[in-house]
């Protein structure tokens, strides 16, 4: 048996959109902009991966709801690299495409701060439930101002 588990935490560069599968399955996908950072001074410099982020059924739901343009993120799940042609330059490209199985709204760019994570559970208003503790995928948590407010 083999197994893979990416972690990534980044920027969400567009609102996440549902779409429904005939059965009624949901589907949402939304890019994440992953930057590093290297050098200082004139030396600096940033290089930035795009990552398509996909989750499905009720996670899916929950993403399209909450899941905003410039909101800071952390997403699990499985990658999937293909090859294509940029349309407008005529190079051969790399997609990266991030099979989610969990995600955890970091904060947005306006609040700059907070935390709070969707693992599955919901509150019985259909709000994703901010946990103060691990989480279910076994990086840890990651550090947050107050993990009791939901950060939305």
């Amino acid at each position: 048996m083999t197994y893979q588990l990416i972690t990534i935490v980044g920027n969400v560069g567009r609102d996440a959109e549902i779409k429904y599968l005939r059965d009624g399955v949901a589907v949402t996908d939304f890019s994440v902009a992953v930057s590093k950072v290297t050098g200082r001074g004139d030396q600096r410099k940033e290089k930035t991966t795009w990552f398509k982020v996909t989750l499905w059924r009720e996670r899916a739901e929950t993403a399209a709801q909450f899941v905003k343009k410039g909101t800071r993120i952390l997403v699990t799940g499985e990658i999937d690299a293909s090859a294509f042609i940029d349309k407008k330059t005529g190079e051969a490209r790399a997609s990266l495409d991030l099979t989610a199985s969990d995600f955890r709204l970091l904060s947005s760019r306006s609040e700059g701060q907070g935390g709070g994570d969707y693992a599955g559970e919901e509150t019985g208003n259909g709000m994703p439930q901010s946990r103060g503790g691990g989480s279910n995928y076994g990086g840890g948590r990651a550090p947050a101002d107050d993990a009791d407010e939901i950060p939305f």
